[in-house]
């Protein structure tokens, strides 16, 4: 029973820095980004990570559809990865990470009504990709934006 308890605590040991590095994969995404067109903007800036989190904020402004914010945050819990995403200051939904690869993230909760996905990703050319999917009563649906990174002083 001691050589057990002794197992699994060196096996935590030996998990909580490999967990504690995951969120550090994701400085790519730090930083503040604009998407501008017409008399539309979507501003998306990420802080981050620090101490297991990575906190987000989202500002939209349309002609058409008025304005709209999001409060983000990727943390890591004791399953991994979860990304929270608060829609203009409603209870956060949390989407579990799915896939990690170079400049490339997923979280994935499929039982949101819609999105059920949020990806995340670089370009060649610096640029950060964002993109939801998921399904609107029974057919598939998919928005994307493409943020430059703003430069600051």
């Amino acid at each position: 029973m001691k050589k057990q308890l002794l197992l699994v605590l060196f096996s935590l040991l030996i998990a909580c820095p490999i967990m504690a590095q995951e969120i550090d994969k994701l400085t790519w995404m730090n930083g503040a980004w604009l998407q501008s067109k017409d008399k539309d903007s979507v501003e998306e800036s990420w802080l981050g990570p620090r101490n297991k989190v990575m906190v987000g904020v989202n500002l939209t402004v349309s002609a058409r559809r008025g304005t709209s914010y999001e409060f983000l945050r990727i943390v890591e819990t004791a399953e991994g990865l979860s990304y929270f995403a608060s829609p203009g200051g409603k209870p956060p939904v949390e989407f579990k990470l799915k896939e990690m690869g170079d400049k490339k993230v997923t979280f994935e909760n499929r039982t949101n009504d819609f999105p059920q996905r949020i990806l995340y990703w670089i370009e060649a050319d610096g640029a950060l990709k964002a993109r939801i999917e998921g399904s609107m009563q029974g057919l598939a649906r998919g928005i994307e934006w493409r943020f430059e990174k703003v430069k600051t002083q």
